[in-house]
């Protein structure tokens, strides 16, 4: 009874109770009859059904009343009726009095929160302080089933939200990754572009076709900053070749030698048949037959190991043709048994033997590939292979020139003086054969020919016949560069054929200067007596002088730049070949004067010593001329034309 004494009630619960009310009910009608001049009866918000009866019209029914009629209509139990409920499970036996004030302290928190008015509808009964909140009727309500409070998660504020958002991350995604797109696409046909002025291809390819040939001519290219990856090269050719010789892609128009494909035992597919093809349609498919022999001669007799599908080198293969093989580097995969290995590419000969047979192809494209066919031959030690494959070559050469007299002698392969001049290709047949014969070991037959291509060569005329002009490169200024860029790639024009003789231009003197390095070096390196290699060391000092003469003339940028790299080639070459005999003679010269004089029989006097140094000073002769022409040997950039010009530090 103490503890109901204090929170309020009186002994009898349901009395006092009810008259707490009526006192509350009719404080707040005083309040609101003071202010609207009216007298209304309220029931105490403790007592009421929910916010939705808290906040509708004034209701004048007895207590009683009230409580069934929301009883009845949202199903939800009188507050007054709780509080009974509750006063009738608190009130027990008497207790200790610790305990008794312990329960006391939780039976008020506990009384507390059951008269603390809740919300049990956030979302209705929010309202906003300034205004006049609209009445909420119990009918227009949506029951609550559960006693915790809904939330709606997905709003019209959060739909709206994800639609900005997600328009959002789509613009911003199709700007960023369409611009990426589109810059790739623009650097990537300038570098087609800028591929296709390096290594022009013919027009009439298709896109992809011209693409795979620029790419293979571009990974074959001689650099010092990489290493070139033939099996690349090897794989784009074969492929380029199939899509030229499709007829349904770039092959429309080719045909066989016969009615059907023609193979040669132990060489493969022979030769197409292509005169009904352009001149610059053959060119360029001669150009991937020879990068395709050059790939299957850097990749001879590697080998693919079949159970792995892995391509190896043959000195690494385990086997007994291979008894010292090399070791497998750091990472790489295990080295092959020979029993579980096969060829992996096509050898060169086959390539070079279909551009002999293929019909279309020019005498002098025929022959390089018959020249470049017997060098391989020679590197791979078959002598007589390549001597037939020589002779072939020289057929070709001469097959314009009169029969009757021979222009050259089929057995000492001299040229007749008495006849006209020799073509441009029969001296450079004639000069690879006789570097075969001097590879070979065979000085006595190797000489002689150099000498009658020396004579011949010096006795072509000094002007260029119509058509034979060289080509030449001028300084461009800044607005040509940007001319020349904005142009599209022009495929170049055939070379000469080589069919008519040659005149001493620069490159012609620099090849007549390796004439007499070679001369030079047979005289040195046969000769014993000191006669022979002072004469052999003339040859060489001849060679340098013009070499560096004619590279002089040219200049380091500008005019005929195949004429500035043959130059270059020679008076490097040269150079070498004579600091190299200088030294070895300046060496024998030290090793006599550390001897000492020759004394005579008996003793009494000696020979006079004498001061030679010759060899001593001439090397070092040797040394300032390398040193004065080391900037020869540069390639250096042209100089800046224009407002170019304005742009260098």
């Amino acid at each position: 009874m103490g503890l109901i004494r204090k929170i309020g009630f009186a002994p009898s619960p349901a009395f006092k109770v009810k008259k707490n009310v009526d006192e509350v009910n009719g404080q707040s009608e005083a309040a609101n009859s003071a202010r609207s001049g009216t007298t209304t009866h309220r029931l105490h918000p403790l007592l009421s059904p929910g916010p939705e009866a808290s906040s509708s019209p004034t209701h004048t029914a007895p207590l009683a009343q009230q409580s069934a009629t929301n009883s009845n209509s949202e199903g939800v139990q009188p507050r007054t009726a709780q509080v009974y409920e509750y006063i009738k499970h608190v009130i027990e036996p008497p207790w200790p009095a610790a305990t008794m004030r312990q329960r006391l302290a939780l039976r008020r928190i506990l009384l507390q929160r059951l008269f603390r008015l809740q919300s049990t509808r956030p979302f209705t009964s929010n309202t906003s302080l300034t205004s006049r909140s609209r009445p909420q009727l119990p009918f227009l309500s949506i029951p609550v089933t559960s006693s915790r409070p809904r939330v709606r998660y997905f709003t019209t504020e959060k739909k709206q939200w994800l639609r900005y958002e997600s328009r959002l991350f789509l613009r911003y995604n199709v700007s960023i990754w369409g611009g990426a797109l589109c810059i790739l696409g623009i650097v990537f046909l300038l570098n087609q572009e800028a591929l296709e002025k390096e290594h022009p291809t013919p027009h009439e390819w298709s896109f992809l076709t011209r693409m795979g040939v620029r790419g293979a001519k571009n990974a074959a290219k001689d650099s010092q900053n990489h290493d070139v990856n033939w099996v690349e090269v090897i794989v784009s050719c074969r492929e380029m070749l199939r899509r030229l010789e499709d007829p349904n892609i770039d092959g429309a128009g080719i045909r066989e030698l016969l009615d059907e494909p023609l193979s040669i035992d132990g060489v493969g597919n022979a030769g197409k048949d292509l005169s009904a093809k352009s001149e610059n349609w053959r060119r360029g498919y001669y150009e991937v037959l020879m990068i395709l022999a050059q790939a299957s001669e850097q990749l001879d007799g590697w080998v693919r190991d079949k159970k792995r599908n892995i391509i190896f080198p043959p000195e690494v293969v385990l086997g007994p043709s291979n008894p010292h093989p090399k070791p497998i580097p750091a990472g790489a995969e295990s080295a092959p048994n020979e029993e579980d290995c096969e060829v992996a590419y096509e050898p060169a000969e086959n390539h070079y033997l279909r551009v002999l047979t293929t019909k279309g192809f020019t005498n002098r494209q025929k022959m390089d590939a018959a020249l470049r066919y017997a060098s391989f031959l020679d590197y791979k030690q078959l002598p007589d292979a390549a001597e037939k494959m020589y002779q072939w070559a020289l057929s070709l050469a001469t097959e314009t020139a009169p029969n009757s007299p021979p222009l050259v002698d089929p057995h000492t392969y001299a040229i007749n003086d008495k006849l006209s001049q020799p073509s441009e290709n029969v001296l450079t047949v004639l000069t690879s054969i006789a570097l075969h014969k001097a590879r070979a070991g065979d000085v006595n037959a190797a000489l002689p020919i150099f000498i009658s291509i020396l004579r011949a060569r010096r006795a072509l005329p000094q002007v260029p016949l119509p058509g034979q002009e060289r080509p030449a490169e001028t300084p461009t200024t800044l607005w040509q560069r940007v001319w020349n860029l904005a142009q599209p790639p022009v495929y170049p024009s055939p070379p000469d054929d080589g069919a008519r003789p040659p005149w001493r231009h620069p490159k012609e003197l620099c090849e007549e200067a390796g004439l007499n390095l070679y001369i030079g070096e047979i005289l040195y390196a046969t000769k014993d007596s000191k006669s022979n290699r002072e004469e052999g060391l003339a040859w060489t000092r001849d060679a340098v002088d013009l070499a560096e003469e004619q590279l002089r003339k040219i200049g380091p940028v500008g005019g005929d730049k195949e004429a500035r790299h043959t130059c270059r080639e020679c008076l490097s070459t040269g150079l070498q070949n004579w600091s190299t005999m200088v030294a070895r003679l300046a060496k024998e010269e030290e090793a006599r004067n550390k001897a000492g004089p020759v004394k005579s029989a008996f003793g009494f006097w000696s020979e006079t010593k004498t001061d030679d140094s010759r060899w001593a000073a001439e090397e070092k002769v040797v040394k300032e001329r390398v040193r004065r022409t080391r900037e020869l040997l540069v390639q250096v950039e042209p100089p800046a034309a224009g407002l170019a010009s304005l742009l260098k530090v």
